[in-house]
């Protein structure tokens, strides 16, 4: 295997541009510029992949209906199309809609690829990542489901065992759809409380269809849960469900939504908590997968403030030695920031200079709510693994 790290770019990614609306494309761009003034694209053993080229029909419509990918071809091209969740505020038609939705997932399938196929060790697509779509329709601003479409490949490609990490705000429920009747395919998703937040999907008794109860596990969490809170229930789940596992490769969606800036949730994380996320990933990558992490990016909604630093953050540990969270932001960086984005308050460093110590999960007491959500869902399905939820150990 390749010990390098392959990082997925090509400028054309930025065409899935929804136009006025919360993902805008800036957040990818400011993203690789950041990551090029730090010179991370440039580190040894670092590969950047482009151009990218799209999924065809085949990969899609292992994931998607025929039909649906004839409207997304057509939609564009008439003002009053309706139907199959596009036209939609969440889902606007654009020009060119499919082309780019299929480039993203193109550059999805590029970093899978190289991953099982032993040309990289690592590989980063932080323009993927779009997890809500539906096999028949479009939601959650995601036209076609990248992640699927790659896992998909990696079955076909004869994998058994791939574990699906998402650690976005929303829960990842197109990808748990998709799969959920499979149990080579394992979805882990850390989300908002669904009473509380898009899609209303993601509860803790959602473990998987027949023949494949235990394949999904939900960490619902409280609304403000902040750092310490996500870490304790990351910790008390994750690990333990990926050794129970064992999988053959870690598919991550690192979507920065989640952070306290962001304008569209309310959990309460820092860039510094999710760099530790990025860190906890790659460490269980190297544990159990010989190092095979495929990582996308997501959602994420404050294009300057937070976006381009947690996504750095990601690519400096797929690609070698952390940032440093102090490390300050570069001065052409800022002045680019500003000048694509007026009005918004541009970071001076890459940390956001929070306490990270959490208490670690354990059992009885009289727990918050975050123990409450944890203790759910290792009731729900840490039995179906053979493990005892009541025990830390597990």
């Amino acid at each position: 295997m390749a010990d390098g790290t392959l990082v997925v770019w090509d400028e054309r990614l930025l065409g899935y541009d929804l136009g006025d609306h919360p993902l805008d494309p800036v957040r990818v761009e400011l993203t690789i510029a950041l990551a090029r003034e730090y010179g991370l694209l440039q580190r040894p053993g670092v590969r950047v992949h482009g151009p990218v080229e799209p999924a065809d029909d085949a990969a899609l419509t292992r994931v998607h209906r025929p039909d649906y990918l004839h409207a997304v071809r057509v939609a564009h091209d008439d003002p009053f199309f309706s139907g199959y969740g596009l036209g939609t505020p969440d889902n606007p038609t654009f020009a060119g809609m499919h082309e780019s939705s299929a480039l993203v997932a193109g550059a999805t399938l590029a970093a899978a690829e190289a991953v099982w196929q032993g040309r990289a060790r690592r590989a980063v697509n932080v323009a993927g990542g779009l997890h809500h779509a539906m096999p028949g329709r479009a939601a959650g601003f995601c036209v076609y489901n990248d992640p699927a479409v790659a896992i998909a490949r990696l079955l076909d490609l004869g994998a058994e065992r791939i574990a699906y990490v998402d650690i976005d705000v929303h829960h990842g429920d197109g990808v748990q759809e998709i799969f959920y009747d499979d149990p080579r395919v394992l979805t882990v998703s850390l989300h908002e409380t669904p009473l509380a937040l898009f899609p209303g999907t993601g509860f803790p008794d959602e473990v998987g269809g027949r023949g494949a109860h235990g394949s999904a596990v939900n960490v619902a969490l409280p609304s403000g849960t902040d750092d310490p809170g996500w870490l304790r229930a990351f910790h008390a789940v994750v690990p333990s469900m990926l050794r129970a596992f064992a999988p053959q490769v870690l598919f991550t969606q690192c979507g920065a939504d989640a952070h306290r800036l962001d304008p569209l949730a309310d959990l309460r994380l820092s860039v510094d908590g999710q760099r530790a996320a990025y860190l906890a990933l790659r460490e269980l990558a190297d544990e159990l997968c010989a190092g095979r992490w495929v990582a996308t990016g997501g959602g994420g909604y404050a294009l300057v403030e937070v976006v381009p630093r947690a996504w750095t953050h990601l690519l400096a540990i797929a690609t070698g030695a952390p940032l440093e969270p102090a490390t300050l932001t570069p001065v052409r960086w800022r002045e680019l920031a500003a000048a694509r984005c007026p009005g918004r308050q541009v970071p001076l460093r890459m940390t956001d200079d929070v306490e990270l110590a959490y208490r670690p999960w354990q059992p009885g007491g009289d727990p918050d709510p975050v123990d409450r959500a944890i203790m759910a869902t290792r009731k729900a399905v840490f039995p179906l693994h053979g493990l005892d939820p009541h025990d830390p150990r597990d």
